[in-house]
């Protein structure tokens, strides 16, 4: 059924961009929602489909106007969130959105949409695999690992919030429990 919303958070590294890029290619009726953020865009990246890069000026301006669902200064100075715009355009043409955001910001948009919408939440089975997972993307200088892991054990915390867990520990055993769980959301 279109019109709902697939909410997939976790810390970073744990497999969740991998996850929705499954079910993207799995289920038709669903559209990927392109968040928003200030952080600088990578090599491999691309406005207007991996993220919708912008200054944080900008961004800034863009809170103030209310034209966020939610968002969060999630390092010092570098913004994510997601436009109301975004969720709009993809539920007027009659889809279902599908969301990649951190932690708190999914559970906003589990607030906000209650049972229109499904909190999935990734994680991986230690705060190691996540370091050698992060170390291996080679994009991380040290700082921000340190950075990023520190956040990682704090987002685990809202684990109990969402929804349901899927624990990705074997790649292939978490891309079908991810689509029987879409499957039989959209389908409800």
């Amino acid at each position: 059924m279109a019109g709902k919303l697939l909410i997939f958070s976790a810390p970073s590294g744990s497999g969740k961009t991998t996850l929705v890029h499954h079910l993207l290619r799995h289920f038709p009726e669903i559209q990927f929602s392109i968040s928003a953020t200030s952080r600088e865009r990578r090599a491999y990246e691309t406005d207007g489909k991996d993220y919708h890069f912008m200054s944080a000026d900008l961004f800034r301006e863009k809170i103030a106007a209310g034209d966020f669902v939610e968002w969060e200064e999630v390092y010092p100075g570098t913004y994510y969130g997601t436009l109301k715009s975004e969720i709009d355009r993809i539920l007027n043409n009659g889809r279902s959105v599908i969301f990649d955001v951190d932690v708190r910001g999914g559970l906003n948009i589990k607030k906000q949409y209650g049972p229109k919408a499904l909190a999935v939440f990734v994680k991986v089975a230690s705060v190691e695999i996540l370091r050698e997972r992060l170390i291996g993307r080679n994009t991380e200088s040290p700082e921000k690992l340190a950075t990023r892991l520190a956040k990682a054990e704090q987002e685990m915390t809202y684990e109990s919030e969402f929804d349901v867990v899927i624990v990705n520990h074997e790649l292939e055993a978490a891309k079908k429990e991810a689509v029987a769980l879409v499957r039989n959301f959209l389908s409800a």
